[in-house]
């Protein structure tokens, strides 16, 4: 299991496939860790270098205490692509994860060639939800989030079935620090006017039944870069990739080839 120490702290990180292999590097959401794609990746194309990892504060990643700022997610990300030497690569970021990588491709555009911003925005929320979070999460654990938080994950067919569970445990065993510093960076996060000079290609995806970062949210995400694509995933809420592995895989693998990442 490697462990880079970048930024002040430990992240842990996968890096496989040929290293000379066009890069995609995965970034997970709140309250998730790299183990979220494990599922994807068997539906994507042979041939690429995939690299994931875990934010801070979640997985196997150091979480220091909160609060955490953008900015500090960002230069974990930048460091960890220095440290791997990877230059062009397309960032995957879904919910936290799409904030931070479309961050980093404002602040190294020499990093990326191509952005997929997965169930999220240039802003999600208000200061008084995620502040209401927070202080739920402090008093009662992420065990107090835990029904509402899977109830905006997925879609009530694969609410009803057993294998959201598993996603439920990694979502409780997240650590409180890292669960409500990367909400505190979430809450103070506008990247409206940033994203908005990007000029790079780009795929947006939503979840027709995502209540957490609705189709609309991630419409308007991608309007706001030139020239992007978006696909909506039909029956999936905010991980679709969860639940419709193929169809999801089918849009990322066409945008890779369109820019021909190769």
């Amino acid at each position: 299991m490697p462990v880079a120490h970048l930024n002040g702290i430990h992240l842990h990180y996968r890096d496989e496939g040929p290293r000379d292999g066009p890069a995609v590097v995965f970034s997970n959401s709140l309250g998730t860790d790299l183990h979220l794609w494990d599922s994807l990746l068997p539906h994507l194309r042979a041939g690429l270098r995939i690299v994931r990892y875990d934010t801070r504060g979640h997985g196997l990643s150091d979480a220091p205490p909160p609060p955490y700022a953008m900015g500090a997610l960002v230069t974990d990300l930048e460091r960890l692509c220095d440290h791997l030497d990877l230059r062009d690569t397309v960032l995957v970021g879904i919910s936290l994860g799409g904030m931070t990588a479309q961050a980093l491709a404002v602040k190294r555009l020499d990093l990326v060639r191509g952005l997929v911003l997965s169930n999220t925005g240039a802003k999600i929320g208000t200061p008084a939800l995620w502040d209401d979070r927070i202080e739920s999460v402090r008093t009662g654990g992420l065990a107090a989030q835990a029904d509402a938080t899977v109830a905006r994950w997925f879609a009530r067919h694969y609410r009803d079935g057993p294998d959201h569970i598993a996603y439920r445990h990694m979502f409780t065993r997240t650590p409180v620090d890292g669960y409500t510093g990367c909400s505190a960076a979430i809450s103070g996060t506008d990247l409206m006017a940033a994203t908005a000079t990007l000029r790079l290609p780009a795929l947006a995806i939503a979840g027709d039944e995502d209540d957490s970062t609705p189709p609309d949210m991630v419409r308007e995400t991608a309007a706001l870069i030139p020239g992007a694509d978006f696909a909506l995933i039909r029956r999936a809420g905010h991980l679709p990739f969860l639940e419709q592995p193929a169809a999801y895989a089918d849009a990322l693998n066409r945008f890779l080839d369109r820019i021909n990442h190769v």
